[in-house]
């Protein structure tokens, strides 16, 4: 593991980036989501890298401010934030405990792999009653990476993060 003088590891960059959170979702972290792919040691400095849920997701700007402001907030200087497009994110990068921050915060969790889903056949249960009996009412959500669902028992309508 490469350090630098202050004796920062790539470990210890990792630690402090998990707990910058979503600005979408504030209860899951960009590890946990799977925004953060990389923290490795060249040219001197840390390089970051994280990738957008979806190409043009407007929270992008905002999770590399947080990740400049944390950084700074420790003294750590010598670092950049990148951002990689390919391979491109998947649903099936989310931590199975981001998936259950997910559903705490009101929002279905993907079902099931990447690509492997068709929403007209398959609906996730409510994340607040865990009914099965719920609806499409949209395929775009609060985000273009949600759906909209309403569940048909506690009436409540719903974020479901789309499998991609």
């Amino acid at each position: 593991m490469q350090t630098v003088k202050s004796n920062i590891t790539v470990n210890n960059i990792r630690k402090l980036l998990s707990g910058v959170c979503d600005p979408e979702i504030p209860v899951i972290s960009i590890e946990e989501l799977g925004i953060l792919r990389s923290i490795t040691w060249s040219n001197q400095k840390f390089i970051i890298t994280i990738t957008p849920t979806y190409s043009g997701c407007p929270a992008m700007d905002t999770i590399a401010m947080n990740i400049y402001a944390k950084m700074k907030s420790e003294g750590i200087e010598n670092f950049e934030v990148r951002t990689q497009i390919s391979p491109a994110w998947t649903t099936d990068w989310i931590s199975e405990a981001g998936k259950q921050k997910l559903k705490e915060f009101g929002i279905a969790p993907p079902m099931g792999n990447a690509g492997a889903e068709i929403l007209e056949h398959r609906h996730p249960p409510c994340p607040y009653c865990s009914s099965n009996h719920t609806e499409l009412v949209s395929q775009f959500g609060s985000t273009a990476c949600k759906a909209l669902f309403r569940c048909l028992e506690c009436g409540e309508p719903f974020d479901y993060f789309k499998c991609h």
